[in-house]
């Protein structure tokens, strides 16, 4: 199996937002434990280095994305980026103290709504996760969960009064999560809400929340605020969690039926190798 830092060197990820007027000319972060500097030109071009060496860069969804490798894996697609009647609202970055990994998965679990995000995302009694789907798409490389349904009191900034919100979740990259979820306020279009994470190494990472929404009534900084609010709430969490990192083997951790696509998640990452940030048994990593 590939070294988990070599596999993580083949995919893109987000240091910055596009539009920002507060990023300096000189911008230093950190990517996959490596100090980077993000550089805007005369021109207004941009730039990464890492040392002497210049990493890859680009530009999708309002954020600069950046790659060690000099041939990356594809960036993934989010085709609704094309709706220009949509809202696009880049959240800022929250700085996480926990692996990557486990950032997006407590992105894919819904069973902590009602404790966590109490009487915005969920609430008591309505605590019960009904049936869903989950599969791994072998052609797209993505994990797709369908079907999932949880009655939320407040499920955007724009609901007046609490609903039934039917959720798709795809991840396309194995620091990336996409949710689509029921618009309030229309029955034709899923609004969707991205979770972008910066790997600073295996046990800290940086989160972009991006959102594509459809709403005319809330103005961006409520939509952004709503956003941090939910978000921070859950840094409160991943920070306590035991252990940092992402454990993959099952065993450790004991699913119940309401994880199954935390489950597929850690069966994908372990199929593709994609471990930086993952805790794995001292059973696996000698039989490698």
């Amino acid at each position: 199996m590939m070294n988990p830092v070599e596999r993580a060197k083949q995919d893109w990820y987000p240091i910055g937002i596009v539009s920002d007027p507060r990023r300096p000319k000189r911008y230093a972060t950190r990517v996959l434990g490596k100090d980077i500097v993000l550089e805007t030109k005369e021109e207004g071009s941009l730039s990464v280095s890492c040392g002497d060496e210049s990493w890859e860069i680009t530009e999708a969804y309002d954020h600069i994305w950046t790659s060690p490798s000099q041939n990356p894996k594809p960036l993934f697609s989010i085709p609704e980026e094309n709706e220009r009647d949509r809202r696009f609202v880049p959240c800022g970055v929250v700085h996480v103290r926990c692996s990557p990994l486990r950032a997006v998965e407590n992105f894919l679990d819904i069973a902590h709504f009602p404790f966590v995000h109490t009487d915005v995302l969920g609430s008591e009694p309505h605590t019960e996760v009904a049936p869903y789907k989950v599969n791994i798409d072998e052609t797209k490389d993505e994990v797709i969960a369908t079907k999932v349904k949880f009655f939320q009191p407040q499920a955007a900034k724009s609901a007046n009064e609490g609903i039934v919100t039917e959720y798709i979740y795809r991840v396309p990259a194995p620091m990336t999560a996409i949710l689509y979820k029921t618009c309030p306020n229309r029955d034709d279009v899923l609004d969707i809400i991205s979770l972008f994470v910066q790997p600073i190494d295996e046990d800290n990472c940086a989160v972009w929340p991006w959102m594509a929404l459809y709403d005319d009534e809330s103005s961006m900084a409520d939509m952004v605020e709503f956003q941090q609010l939910i978000f921070l709430q859950d840094r409160n969490i991943l920070e306590n969690q035991i252990p940092k990192r992402l454990p993959i083997d099952p065993k450790m951790e004991i699913p119940t039926r309401a994880d199954l696509t935390s489950v597929a998640y850690r069966r994908w990452l372990k199929k593709s190798g994609a471990l930086y940030g993952a805790l794995i048994q001292p059973a696996e990593q000698s039989a490698e």
